[in-house]
């Protein structure tokens, strides 16, 4: 009987300990957006099937193989590798937008709403079927043309001679340019309008899944030609002009429908200046207006949408969303954040200490500050506000740790690719110098958050709500693939060949865990990849509409002589005027679009300015970052808000008072370019550790906590000073705001001010 009731204890306390252990799971599950169609059946296998064949492709092509070179048979439109440049990047983006149009609908869907069928708009629709195909019969032909060997030959090249009133030029306008745009714009239009199941494909969408993949017909057909070098002048034959208006059209909706109204109206802002220029005065102005034939002809090229952010959206981001799919697959999101509850969910305010924790891990293969948040947000979020945090405070401090995961090495989000293909500064390098900067933002989060928690007499989680640590670190396999990455980036692997490898690595060690990934789990992740993508896909092409203008325009020229002017009064003034507008042209835009846009606005004028170039760039990166926390328009803060319920704009403001010294830290590679890791070990070691400590004492100042007690106001006052100077870098600099902090320190030990003292205003009357 005693044995019996001993039993009976410990399965009590076994199902008491499985009751109230927290354990993290779906955190690797991709959350389901409100307009993402949800198919079943037939329409889900081809939809997985094309999913899974677009990311497929994706490391196929970066990685050279061939089928045809394996086998010796050549099978028909199959692309041989390695691809010519800019038609691997066409049928990268065509791909997004055929798959992006399929499974994105252009309205949401209401869980609790009944959406009745618009069967009329959707007859409407497949008329429109009929342009689209027969642009796409009428680009085919083209291309058989092309190929056939009649053309003339110049240069090696085949002519393609559209010039006005030639046969060629006629068919351009009547058979594709004339119905591209009839059912591209048609189709857009009827989109919005049309109502069908979710489970269901939408005839509007399918036709503009036609012209998207025409679009990409007519270019690679053309580009081909000795046509491709007329490409940005008045001679650009008239039907890149009418597939570059239909492609621009498609990646604005399509954008519109994965990544909201921000960056298609900043995009639509820098179109209608393209054609308004000639009318502005000042540095805005141009000499002469640009034809739309000029301007669809120069936008649709690598000056433009296929340019530098396509160029890294087709190879390293894509890879590392494959190699993020698969680490998905093998749970290993899970595992992280499970990680961080053991290690540092003990100490006070422990959840909030956890979301820094996991989500600087779940930043190193998630792209997207949004994305972090939803993924680590809806674990740590909850726990936060069961501990005492404000709904408020508890939204902001997951949006101010998830955005971090951005500047977080190896991976970086997307942004850091993005700088290596722009600024040609191995990406290894980028890396590097992001450790310092990564640490100090990571720091800065977690001072303010220890404080908030001090202040409150918060408590930390108890041990039976943690997940045992001796357990995870049995499991610390799981970080070999991040492991092998590391490695493989740093014996000079390339950045293609690391992210394969630490993909295999994945797979790999996923058979030493329960979810081991066999055929079936491959093609899913494969699926789940080419789902993920279509989103940052998409938002590197609609930045690159903006790169186009830009390009075409010089206005970032125009835009560094204005720095170079506000140089000559103070340079500070100057990376203050390139803050705001790094800040403003991210703000509602993923980092990488963020980043891409001021890169091309803002960085060249700061490195005329004589500031190097990698800390030009990370100047303006980190700011593209911390968008997402800045408000009015806070992407990261918002999604939070929607976790906590707590106001969108409050939770916003909040995050950027969690994240204040993050705001300060890259005016610190300006000053101080040792904490990119420039200069020897001593001044390195030497830069970290201040600027560690000058964080610590801005994050006192701003919370009102330093050593065990609440200062008084002029001495948080003084601690934001000290901190300053501790920023600067300098050695004087560090001793002087060393000294302060001490002196503070004795101040607030001996003559203890009241913290709550208010300053005396006299005379008002």
């Amino acid at each position: 009987m005693a044995e019996q009731a001993n039993n009976n204890e410990i399965t009590d306390s076994a199902a008491l300990e499985d009751k109230t252990t927290v354990l993290a799971e779906g955190v690797d599950e991709e959350p389901i957006e409100g307009n993402r169609r949800l198919f079943t059946g037939n329409g889900y296998l081809f939809i997985a099937a094309l999913s899974t064949l677009y990311a497929a492709f994706h490391m196929i092509a970066l990685n050279g193989l061939s089928i045809s070179d394996w086998t010796g048979v050549e099978i028909p439109f199959l692309p041989q590798f390695p691809m010519e440049t800019w038609n691997f990047r066409i049928i990268h983006i065509a791909g997004a937008l055929a798959l992006g149009f399929l499974l994105f609908s252009a309205h949401s869907f209401h869980p609790d709403k009944e959406h009745k069928g618009t069967s009329i708009l959707s007859w409407i629709s497949l008329v429109l079927a009929i342009p689209a195909l027969t642009a796409g019969a009428t680009a085919v032909g083209f291309s058989n043309t092309i190929s056939s060997g009649t053309l003339p030959q110049m240069g090696g090249l085949t002519t393609w001679a559209a010039f006005p009133g030639t046969d060629i030029y006629q068919a351009e306008v009547r058979w594709f340019g004339i119905p591209l745009l009839i059912a591209t714009f048609g189709a857009i239009l009827l989109g919005w309008f049309e109502r069908r199941g979710r489970e269901l494909f939408a005839a509007s969408d399918i036709v503009l899944a036609i012209c998207g993949v025409v679009v990409a017909i007519y270019l690679v057909a053309i580009y081909g030609t000795a046509a491709r070098n007329s490409v940005g002048t008045p001679f650009v034959p008239i039907g890149v002009a009418f597939a570059a208006t239909a492609g621009a059209a498609m990646i604005l909706e399509l954008t519109r429908r994965v990544a909201g109204l921000a960056l298609v109206i900043i995009t639509g802002v820098f179109l209608l200046y393209t054609f308004t220029a000639h009318l502005l005065p000042g540095i805005l102005a141009v000499q002469s207006a640009y034809s739309w034939q000029r301007f669809f002809g120069h936008v649709y090229s690598d000056a433009g949408i296929l340019g530098p952010t396509t160029a890294v959206s087709s190879t390293y981001i894509i890879l590392f969303i494959i190699f993020a799919a698969f680490l998905q697959a093998s749970k290993v999101g899970d595992y992280f954040v499970n990680f961080a509850f053991a290690a540092a969910g003990r100490a006070r305010g422990g959840p909030a200490k956890v979301a820094i924790f996991a989500s600087g891990l779940m930043g190193m293969i998630n792209g997207t500050s949004a994305g972090n948040v939803v993924a680590t947000g809806s674990l740590t979020i909850p726990l936060m506000k069961k501990v005492g945090y404000h709904k408020k405070t508890a939204g902001a401090i997951e949006a101010a740790a998830s955005t971090g995961g951005q500047i977080m090495p190896p991976i970086m989000g997307a942004g850091a690719f993005i700088m290596a293909e722009i600024t040609g500064i191995p990406y290894q390098e980028i890396a590097i110098a992001a450790i310092i900067p990564a640490i100090l933002y990571f720091a800065s989060i977690y001072f303010m958050v220890d404080f908030e928690a001090a202040k409150l007499n918060m408590r930390g989680m108890r041990e039976d709500e943690l997940p045992k640590f001796a357990k995870l670190i049995r499991q610390i396999y799981l970080f070999i693939p991040i492991i092998i990455l590391i490695f493989a980036l740093f014996l000079g692997y390339s950045v293609i060949r690391a992210g394969t490898l630490a993909t295999v690595a994945a797979a790999v060690v996923s058979w030493l865990t329960p979810h081991r990934m066999g055929l079936r789990s491959i093609l899913k992740a494969f699926e789940l990849a080419g789902v993920m993508s279509i989103q940052i896909i998409t938002v590197c092409a609609c930045a690159g509409i903006i790169v186009g203008v830009i390009s075409l325009t010089g206005v970032g020229a125009r835009f560094s002589a204005v720095l170079l002017d506000l140089a000559g009064v103070s340079q500070l003034l100057a990376l203050f005027f390139a803050m705001c507008i790094a800040i403003l042209l991210g703000m509602g835009m993923p980092t990488t679009a963020a980043y891409a846009v001021a890169a091309s606005v803002v960085a060249p004028g700061l490195i005329q300015l004589g500031i190097p170039q990698l800390t030009a760039h990370f100047f303006v990166f980190y700011f593209a970052v911390v968008s997402a926390i800045t408000p009015p328009v806070a992407l990261a803060s918002y999604a939070a808000a929607g976790i906590s319920g707590a106001n969108p704009i409050e939770t916003s403001v909040a995050s950027f008072k969690i994240g204040i010294a993050a705001f300060i830290v890259p005016f610190m590679f300006f000053y101080n370019s040792a904490i990119l890791m420039e200069g020897s070990w001593l001044e390195v070691i030497r830069s970290g550790i201040t600027a560690t400590f000058g964080v610590f004492l801005l994050s006192s100042g701003v919370q009102g906590w330093f050593m065990g007690s609440r200062p008084a106001w002029f001495l948080r006052v003084g601690l934001i000073l000290a901190a300053l100077f501790m920023i600067e870098g300098g050695w004087l600099s560090d001793l002087v705001g060393i000294g302060a902090a001490v002196g503070i320190f004795f101040i607030q030990k001996i003559f203890q001010p009241d913290p709550d003292a208010a300053i005396p205003v006299r005379g008002a009357d």
